[in-house]
């Protein structure tokens, strides 16, 4: 009869202890249905590619009528040929990043922020006491929605611009390695923009300060590197997070006056690495130490 009697408990208590452990594929899946469940993570996400399809057709469009403006004044030859064979057709269906990648770096913010402006973390980290294996699976979405976005973006308008350059007699092989290469590399750095904002969005609990201070080292801190003259602030500027980027991008194909403003394609690779590291670091060893 004991035996009857503990069967139902053993039988009601196993399920919750072996089940109920919040492993990391259950976090995952949290993360995913908070991400996801949202109309407005939704728009901002379609906005995203609209703008890299949307500055794709217009740069298309604006490359064309240079050409023909170059053509129609007695200037065809090698210098309209340029125009198709430069950086501006190979550059052109990741136009948009610029933009884009403001609305995933937001994203990736309130992604993290919004779990304490909403008193969320309390349930979240109660739930998942390691509190680690949470940044790590909002890091894996950042990752995929940044790469996947952006690559997704700019293919999409680089078979938009196809037909409005033809119009021009100018032509984008989509195929091209040179394209297929400029638009991973920009997966990659938008994928990067994203762990920053969710990193300073983890740093400083705060979603407009953290999206304020990621415009900052994004847009505002090249400007002033730029406007500021001296040799400190020139040589500065190459390791801020863009002018990084950039160098990573022109792997290969830079000039020797690009070369001089610009670090080594490795050099600046590793610079990015290194925002993302550092940031990212800093991220989990406060969310360990820190109240929720």
């Amino acid at each position: 009869m004991s035996t009857m009697e503990t069967h139902p408990f053993r039988h009601a208590t196993a399920p919750h202890h072996e089940f109920g452990r919040p492993n990391f594929l259950r976090v995952l899946n949290s993360e995913r249905i908070k991400l996801l469940s949202l109309l407005s993570t939704r728009i901002l996400l379609l906005c995203a590619v609209a703008l890299l399809v949307g500055f794709a057709a217009l740069q298309a469009w604006g490359i064309g009528q240079v050409t023909t403006t170059v053509r129609q004044g007695g200037q065809a030859g090698p210098r309209a040929e340029a125009l198709d064979t430069t950086s501006a057709v190979l550059h052109l269906p990741a136009g948009g990043v610029s933009f884009a990648q403001l609305i995933v770096g937001a994203l990736a913010v309130l992604m993290i922020s919004s779990e304490f402006t909403t008193g969320m973390s309390r349930a979240t980290f109660a739930a998942v006491p390691k509190r680690w294996p949470v940044l790590t699976a909002k890091a894996v979405y950042a990752v995929v929605v940044g790469f996947v976005l952006t690559y997704v973006g700019a293919y999409i308008g680089g078979l938009v611009a196809q037909p409005i350059l033809s119009n021009y007699s100018l032509h984008l092989d989509m195929a091209s390695w040179d394209v297929q290469r400029f638009m991973l590399l920009n997966g990659v750095y938008v994928a990067a923009v994203a762990l920053m904002g969710l990193s300073l969005g983890a740093l400083l609990r705060n979603s407009a300060g953290a999206i304020v201070t990621l415009v900052a080292l994004l847009f505002v801190l090249p400007i002033i590197f730029q406007l500021i003259p001296g040799d400190f602030f020139t040589e500065a500027r190459k390791y801020l997070p863009t002018n990084a980027a950039d160098a990573m991008f022109e792997a290969g194909t830079a000039s020797s006056l690009q070369n001089a403003a610009y670090l080594e394609p490795w050099q600046g690779t590793l610079v990015l690495a290194a925002y993302v590291v550092v940031l990212l670091g800093a991220a989990y060893t406060t969310l360990q130490q820190r109240d929720v």
